[in-house]
């Protein structure tokens, strides 16, 4: 009996080492899109039919070989097209395993002839090329579209003018998000804890439809324009003759920040946005900025005399993205007496025209005592953030609105407000929305998550999503701009934290300004963490 234990695990260790043609096999059903086409045309004309499926299949399991199995009975031959990696936009942390494994997993299955990485976001420029007689997708259940995008139709429409026809195959179904949620490394212990409990409370129709609600809003940003310039670099090493960082100057690149940027990150969600804002008269940019700007947002500049538009210079070392130094091009001093008068009453005439006024605060002389007082008294939901930076110099704080309905500050911002570098925050944050008699404070905590302070419901922690961080600068912006609105509309407390981290997650894979938080991205990666 033993012998024969011996002889069948050898048997199995033959097998398992054996297939080195099978290998080559695999890597023959790999084949670009366009020749991959020529090969169809060759077996159409033989009187095949070929069957295509398409999707990021992303961790193989056994949902999707049912569904391929399916497939494949309706034709002669199943070719198989993957999402590349650019365009997975289910998260950050997605896909967990790149496009060359994802068609190397597929190749590996006998009911797969063919597997192809596709070339544009959805399927339709495939199909258009590959003219398939069937091309086939799971069903869908739930109500809504199928990933929150109108892909499925447009891709329904290519194949139909190819001749061929849409199948929907009803397998039994899994997730593969929901394997790669609970049963991979790719969050901590902590997360996935949190997730599993908040799925049981919330589901991603829910949350999504919170997101899909701010879009009546009526939404004033007010707040300094910035230029965020990037200047990408190649460190040289040390000056010859002094202890100075040699650079190689590669290329710049300018983006809309400051309030402009959380301008555009709300009205990707809401239809109705107005900007208040400051320029310079030297070096406005104006131009610039009002090309940068959505269509939906009507801007509304102060040009302040002698002065320029500000300007933070960031030099970087290309390949690693790391910050050597920065540069701040600004009048660093009070506002002008004219220039804060013609501020102050478009604010006074604005603010009471708004369902939600959200005040970017960055401290740099906009937003005076007279502003801060108006922005207050004539706001009907007023949501706040302030920023400490190298150019206020500690000075500005929230405590300096006598009123918020919410606020959204960083973790160093709360403790410079309480004078306390140390300490429970979770203490101070509480304190401070006490003082300023905020229903809502919202405090972001980079790695270690958010805190959210609910007056009625109390405080709650909601770890970090974040995977890949590309560049912190702008994320704040992108979390007020959306937990903002959800904010007032009275989203409950700990959604308004999951919702906060999701937009942060997505907001540090952005280098600066770059882009900006978009709806189908968002809703697919909270529909991803819900599963």
């Amino acid at each position: 009996m033993r012998g024969k234990k011996v002889l069948s695990s050898a048997k199995v260790i033959f097998k398992f080492f054996r297939p080195e043609h099978e290998m080559d096999t695999t890597e023959r059903k790999i084949r670009p899109i366009e020749d991959l086409a020529k090969t169809l045309a060759v077996l159409r004309a033989e009187g095949k039919r070929a069957v295509h499926c398409h999707g990021v299949f992303d961790l193989l399991h056994i949902g999707h070989i049912k569904h391929l199995e399916a497939a494949r009975k309706l034709g002669d031959l199943l070719v198989v097209t993957i999402t590349p990696d650019r365009f997975v936009n289910k998260g950050p942390h997605r896909p967990a395993f790149p496009e060359r494994l994802r068609a190397e997993a597929l190749a590996s299955l006998a009911c797969v002839d063919f597997v192809a990485i596709n070339e544009w976001p959805t399927a339709v420029e495939t199909i258009e090329r590959l003219r398939p007689s069937f091309y086939v997708k799971g069903i869908v259940r739930e109500a809504g579209k199928r990933d929150h995008t109108d892909a499925i139709d447009k891709e329904e429409n290519a194949v139909k003018a190819t001749g061929g026809q849409l199948v929907l195959t009803d397998e039994e179904t899994f997730s593969a998000s929901a394997l790669i949620n609970r049963f991979t490394d790719v969050f901590s212990t902590e997360t996935k804890a949190f997730l599993e409990q908040f799925r049981m409370r919330h589901t991603p129709e829910e949350i999504v439809g919170y997101l899909q609600a701010i879009r009546k809003l009526k939404v004033l940003i007010v707040g300094e324009t910035i230029i965020d310039e990037y200047q990408f670099c190649s460190v040289m090493g040390k000056s010859g003759k002094e202890p100075v960082l040699a650079a190689l100057h590669n290329r710049t690149e300018q983006y809309a920040g400051g309030a402009p940027a959380i301008a555009n990150h709300i009205s990707n969600f809401c239809d109705n946005v107005t900007l208040l804002s400051s320029v310079g008269q030297i070096n406005s940019c104006e131009d610039f900025i009002l090309s940068k700007l959505n269509k939906n947002i009507t801007p509304q500049f102060v040009r302040v005399a002698g002065a320029p538009t500000i300007i933070k210079r960031r030099f970087l070392e290309e390949y690693l993205s790391a910050k050597l130094f920065e540069v701040y091009v600004m009048r660093n001093d009070a506002m002008p007496a004219e220039a804060e008068a013609e501020f102050c009453s478009a604010l006074e005439r604005l603010a009471p025209q708004f369902d939600l006024v959200v005040v970017a605060d960055y401290g740099h002389g906009l937003m005076t005592d007279r502003g801060v007082e108006l922005v207050c008294k004539k706001s009907k939901f007023l949501a706040v953030n302030t920023q400490a930076n190298a150019g206020n110099k500690g000075f500005n704080t929230i405590s300096k609105y006598p009123r918020a309905d919410f606020v959204s500050i960083g973790d160093p911002e709360v403790r410079l407000d309480a004078r306390k570098a140390s300490g429970d925050l979770r203490g101070l944050a509480e304190g401070i929305a006490r003082k300023i008699s905020t229903k809502n404070f919202l405090v972001t905590r980079g790695a270690s998550g958010c805190l959210v302070h609910d007056r009625e419901q109390g405080t709650f922690h909601v770890p970090a999503f974040a995977i890949r961080v590309v560049d912190r600068v702008g994320a704040g912006d992108a979390v007020l701009g959306l937990t903002a609105p959800c904010a007032a509309l009275s989203v409950p407390p700990q959604v308004l934290g999951f919702i906060a981290n999701v937009v942060g997650a997505e907001a540090c894979t952005i280098m600066g300004h770059r882009s900006f938080i978009e709806p189908t991205s968002l809703f697919r990666h909270i529909t991803s963490l819900m599963k």
